[in-house]
């Protein structure tokens, strides 16, 4: 093997010109701009160590220190000095060159090495390129390089170094670039640092340098550093000197410049195939690629989640966005559109989604709903939508699909005649189906929990967990359809012959002739307080219910001991106080109805019989609901147990249903995709809650950063105002009642005690995991919610005050602000 190669030569190899070096020819031949030189191959290594290879290794294992005079003792021999010296008079008469260490365990793609070994700069003159040579070939056995390779593993009787060397680039300006995001992981933005002089100043952490990000070919941030130092050359060799004040804070390149060279870095990325860390220098206006390696722990590529990049349509995230409030994994996700294709397959568009996952959140599109009822001809329907999914902004216009009305029609009635037909036959056995649930429900859970293999647990999803889990959510479907009218119409007729008050007064009782099942969690929590039922009869009919039930990766309250201390003891001073609440709102309603009966004594009969179907509706459709989240429950064990029978552990939360089956078929190269989905759900979970409605493409990571950001709408088709400030704010009549008193403004139910008895709650959303809470709150105000959302429903139960849906509450109130909330006329005032 020959002591030294020409720097693009071929034969430079990771075991003959170590990682740089083999690095350096790579981009050599493809024609990069690299500065002329050549190698000194691990061959000359050898040769000039083979003399006292042994003492090296004894001194590595004893005494690292007194390696290095072990080498400055010896000459390096006239057979290894007359190649190199040759080949450096081939660079010009006494040329300035770097003198840099290339070992054959470095810059590899697990373990870079970077600044393990020495490298030396301006270098002149035969003499001082040979000390350089020899010096670099010590520095393989310098105390931090003998700790490298000990951490990762690495053999000391295996390495080699090989020497690179290069002209020195006179720099007045250097850097490196990342062809990703170091921190984030994203491949999609190239990362540069800049600062005046030669390079090493910023490789060594020496100074704060310029950063600019660029994306898409463009600058897209700059951020300047205030850069004290640079290294220069001097006459010896280098030194750091102090940056002029004027170009402290200058930038050190412009926006064509950093394009340029993130061009290069592209360049360099396409021709290894991996992210890379790229270090240059600039000289003259032109640029030089020093040294390209690839990143080493970088993040996983996140993957993206984002169904608004589909098309312009109007996303909401009421109604069932406010049963799931949380980020998303992948694999509740899955049960989700499950339980979505089966629950709400009447109101689907074959060819579009009804429902999206955007930043990893549940959102409901309504231009699917809006555009078929336009073209069924039932607009005057969409105000009935209103009391499911909340109001519109005044003047938001509502994009509409790209299809004719006879298509529509001709895609949504085929469906409509089958469900039709399902929904009549479920009906006929959901009464029996949702008493017989929850035994059925422990029943396979008990069976889940007894699998012993991966192969039983399939078979067992297949055969059983499967269909018991779509019947849940086709009873769901059946209960919602049977009084979709009934809910909305019997409202509005109480209203026109009562007044509003005492209406919603006479529509509470949902829970006197039967358990509502939004208000189970407080009713079983109140029982287990006051030692009526024990815990295990808590978990096995109230423990599926909590403020997270649909994500399965979390666990239920009836798995957490500790979560059900947590609120017993928020409730233990005001059991009483529940019970006062019931009653009162109980004299109220008989209080509404015998006002109703003097008034209209002809009417008074027929309208409490409409009533107590509208609350038996209520009932079935919340009784139906809870049994389709006690699936969920159901769905965790099996997705947990397929972790434990797999040895995968929590990686399954990260996996989509039919991936977690193939898995559990033997299929573990899907698990190569978790800290893809991983990175995605952390970067997603760790942002603000997204607002109620979207239009068009939406960016959570941007909107996060805008301090100017709305929660209430972000509109992609127009740039959006800040929310006023002053005056009222305004929404849903929720429950009636006026009262004033200090706003808790809460972000998750794990905050709930913070809410003190008497203080007014403030939130995005409620769902049933917040209903422990409700007892503690004068009234209740939320961003999101319509008259048949949770917050409603419990708040007219319990008969406190409520504004829902006011989109923006939180924004415009602050934790302790004294606020006046009117519950009959939906509005809020902040009084200071």
């Amino acid at each position: 093997m020959r002591a030294v190669l020409p720097l693009g030569d071929p034969a430079a190899d990771l075991a003959t010109a170590g990682g740089k070096g083999a690095s350096l020819a790579r981009l050599s031949r493809a024609g990069l701009p690299v500065p002329a030189g050549f190698h000194i191959t691990t061959a000359a290594y050898r040769e000039f160590v083979a003399g006292f290879r042994d003492e090296i290794l004894r001194a590595a294992a004893a005494d690292p220190g007194s390696i290095a005079a072990l080498f400055a003792d010896r000459e390096v021999p006239d057979r290894l000095a007359e190649p190199i010296l040759r080949a450096y008079a081939g660079l010009g008469d006494g040329v300035a060159v770097a003198v840099r260490s290339s070992a054959t365990a470095e810059d590899l793609p697990g373990m870079s090495f970077a600044g393990q070994q020495d490298s030396y700069l301006n270098v002149s003159g035969p003499a001082a390129l040979l000390d350089a040579v020899r010096r670099c070939w010590a520095s393989l056995w310098n105390p931090r390089a003998i700790a490298y390779r000990d951490r990762h593993g690495v053999p000391h009787d295996e390495v080699a170094l090989a020497v690179v060397v290069q002209e020195l680039v006179d720099a007045d300006a250097a850097g490196v670039l990342f062809t990703a995001d170091p921190v984030s992981g994203d491949r999609g933005t190239t990362v540069i640092n800049a600062s005046w002089g030669l390079g090493e100043a910023v490789v060594g952490g020496q100074v704060t340098p310029d950063v600019i990000t660029v994306r898409g070919g463009r600058v897209a941030q700059v951020r300047t550093g205030d850069k004290k130092v640079m290294t220069v050359r001097t006459a010896t060799g280098t030194e750091d000197r102090p940056v002029p004040e004027e170009r402290r804070r200058a930038p050190v390149l412009d926006g064509a410049e950093a394009e340029t060279l993130a061009g290069l870095g592209a360049r360099i990325q396409a021709l290894y195939g991996v992210p890379m860390d790229v270090e240059w220098a600039r000289c003259d206006g032109a640029f030089a690629i020093l040294q390209a390696r690839p990143v080493t722990g970088l993040p996983a590529p996140a993957e993206e989640w984002n169904d608004s990049l589909k098309g312009e349509y109007l996303w909401t995230g009421g109604n069932l966005g406010e049963a799931i409030p949380d980020v998303m994994t992948p694999i509740t996700w899955s049960y989700v559109r499950l339980f979505i294709s089966e629950a709400m397959s009447a109101s689907t568009l074959p060819g579009f989604d009804l429902v999206g996952n955007i930043g990893g959140r549940f959102y409901m599109n309504l231009s699917v709903v809006h555009s078929v009822a336009a073209a069924m001809g039932v607009r005057r329907l969409l105000g009935a939508a209103e009391e499911v999914f909340g109001r519109l902004p005044p003047g938001l216009e509502v994009p509409l699909l790209d299809l004719s009305r006879w298509e529509i029609v001709k895609r949504v009635l085929p469906v409509a005649v089958r469900i039709r037909g399902r929904v009549r036959r479920n009906l006929r056995s959901m009464r029996a189906f949702l008493a017989a649930s929850p035994a059925r429900c422990q029943e396979l859970r008990e069976r889940v929990a007894a699998a012993a293999t991966p192969g039983e647990l399939a078979g067992l999803w297949e055969r059983e967990i499967r269909p018991y889990a779509v019947t849940a959510f086709r009873m769901l479907e059946a209960a919602g359809r049977q009084g979709n009218a009934t809910l909305v119409t019997t409202r509005r007729r109480l209203r026109r012959l009562a007044g509003d008050t005492d209406a919603e007064a006479m529509l509470t009782g949902v829970n006197a002739d039967g358990e509502l099942a939004s208000m189970g969690l407080l009713t079983g929590l109140s029982r287990l307080a006051a030692g009526e039922i024990g815990r295990d009869e808590f978990a096995r009919a109230y423990g599926h219910r909590g403020p997270h039930e649909f994500e399965v990766s979390m666990p239920r309250p009836g798995e957490d001991p500790g979560w059900i201390d947590a609120q017993l003891a928020g409730l233990r001073d005001l059991r009483s106080g529940t019970e006062a609440l019931l009653e009162r709102q109980r004299a109220a309603r008989e209080e509404a109805w015998a006002r109703l009966a003097r008034r209209h004594p002809r009417k008074a009969a027929r309208m409490r019989a409409r009533v107590r179907r509208w609350n038996a509706v209520v009932r079935d459709r919340e009784s139906a609901r809870s049994e389709s989240v006690r699936a969920f429950w159901l769905l965790r064990d099996f997705t947990v147990r397929a972790g434990a029978l797999a040895g995968a552990g929590d990686d399954v939360f990260h996996l989509y249903l039919e991936e977690l089956l193939g898995l559990l078929g033997g299929d573990r190269s899907v698990l190569e995709r978790v800290p893809g989905r991983r990175a995605a759900y952390e970067r997603y979970a760790a942002l603000p809650p997204y607002p109620a409605l979207i239009v068009g493409p939406f960016d959570p990571v941007r909107w996060a950063a805008d301090p100017g950001r709305r929660t209430d709408l972000y509109d992609a088709r127009a740039s959006m105002p800040s929310v006023a400030e002053g005056g009222a704010i305004t929404g849903f009549p929720g429950a009636p009642g006026v009262v004033e008193g200090v706003a808790r403004v809460i972000a998750a139910p794990e905050d709930g005690d913070r809410l003190k008895p008497g203080e007014i709650l403030v939130t995005t959303l409620t769902n049933v995991g917040w209903t422990p809470m409700f007892p503690r709150a004068a009234a209740v105000v939320t961003d999101m919610g319509a008259p048949l959302s949770h917050a409603s429903i419990v708040a007219r139960e319990l008969g406190i005050p409520a504004v829902v849906g006011t989109g923006e509450a939180t924004m415009r109130i602050r934790d302790g602000d004294r606020i006046r909330v009117d519950g009959e006329r939906g509005t809020v005032e902040v009084l200071g």
